[in-house]
């Protein structure tokens, strides 16, 4: 194994991040596991006929299809059915294999099944290992309004491998690389926002170091936030704007991925950011930096039909949603403010 990073809920070890050059270095972290059930995108079913080889325990698969339409309560309990129907005992370990929507999936029905079982992540997209897989977050989509639906339950642990992003498209690699940016754009001590976007620009080969780089800044928040009261929040980053943008997308039949909107998002929390005075030219900045990366940056709907839907985000309290605004490359801030502002000002 090349790196381990521990994350600790008042002090004691909650989970951990493994990163591994190939996958089948998984093998030893589920040693004396009598009972592994393997959840999967079909999409990768290479990766777990390569885990069930090598892994004894498997006792049992389950394939599924990974679309935002799929991501519901239907397909959560369809895994916590099959658990069933394969003779789970409470003893199970549910392995999720695949990007952010199967980990979600997987970590959700293993939370539930039987009051609870252990689960653990092998993220299979660039999004997943730098964002979604790490972290204990868990949710379905519900009438059309993204993750509405979860828990936080921490996975035993997330194995991060650079071999299974190898067949990973172009387009869902940079669907990751925005939420790269966004670490970065957080919190950026050793430079690596500027590293990240040269390394994006040159093709993004080889960059198992940034990949660690960036789950290590997650599984700090984490574990200084694990329930999101605070600190944890400045990981939504450009998030709220993101998921308006998708809503509007599944309404109007339009094809953006999860990434995509997160990189529009946080060119509008950019621009937010100048217009409020928090920062200055930063939209621009970010603007530049994005489309270097291969990233677009311009939402393609007014963003006054941005407003319900962010009025719904699970994130509003009391009217006003917590919106984290940038100052600069590697300092956010967490500002609550009502909706119809935000739109005022992005008008202006």
């Amino acid at each position: 194994m090349s790196k381990e990073i521990a994350i600790t809920i008042n002090g004691i070890a909650a989970g951990r991040v493994v990163g591994g050059s190939r996958i089948t270095e998984i093998a030893p972290l589920l040693a004396g596991e009598p009972e592994v059930f393997v959840v999967y995108d079909e999409h990768v079913s290479w990766v777990a006929g390569e885990v069930m080889a090598a892994v004894p325990g498997v006792r049992g698969s389950i394939a599924i299809e990974a679309t935002e339409e799929g991501k519901s309560m239907e397909t959560v309990l369809l895994i916590a059915r099959s658990l069933l129907e394969a003779g789970a005992s409470r003893k199970a370990f549910v392995l999720a294999i695949g990007g952010g929507i199967t980990t979600d999936l997987a970590g959700f029905a293993a939370s539930i099944y039987k009051r609870g079982v252990r689960y653990a992540n092998v993220p299979t997209t660039l999004l997943a290992q730098v964002d979604a897989a790490i972290g204990g977050k868990t949710g379905v989509n519900f009438d059309d309004y993204k993750n509405m639906l979860g828990v936080i339950v921490q996975p035993v642990f997330t194995f991060v491998c650079a071999e299974v992003l190898r067949t990973l498209p172009r387009r869902d690699f940079l669907s990751g690389a925005a939420e790269m940016l966004k670490t970065f754009v957080i919190e950026n001590e050793d430079g690596h926002y500027a590293r990240a976007v040269e390394w994006l620009s040159s093709g993004g080969l080889d960059g198992q170091d940034l990949i660690l780089a960036a789950a290590a800044v997650k599984a700090g928040v984490v574990s200084r936030d694990p329930y999101e009261a605070g600190e944890r929040r400045k990981l939504n980053l450009g998030h709220t704007f993101a998921h308006a943008i998708e809503h509007e997308a599944r309404l109007r039949g339009d094809d953006i991925t999860h990434g995509e909107a997160v990189a529009m998002g946080m060119i509008l929390a950019a621009r937010l950011s100048d217009a409020l005075g928090v920062s200055t030219g930063l939209e621009a900045s970010l603007t530049q930096d994005f489309t270097t990366a291969g990233l677009p940056t311009q939402c393609p709907y007014p963003v006054e039909t941005l407003a319900e839907a962010m009025d719904k985000d699970k994130k509003a309290e009391g009217g006003l949603v917590h919106f984290v605004l940038p100052e600069r490359i590697g300092s956010v801030i967490i500002r609550d403010l009502a909706v119809r502002d935000v739109v005022n000002y992005l008008k202006i």
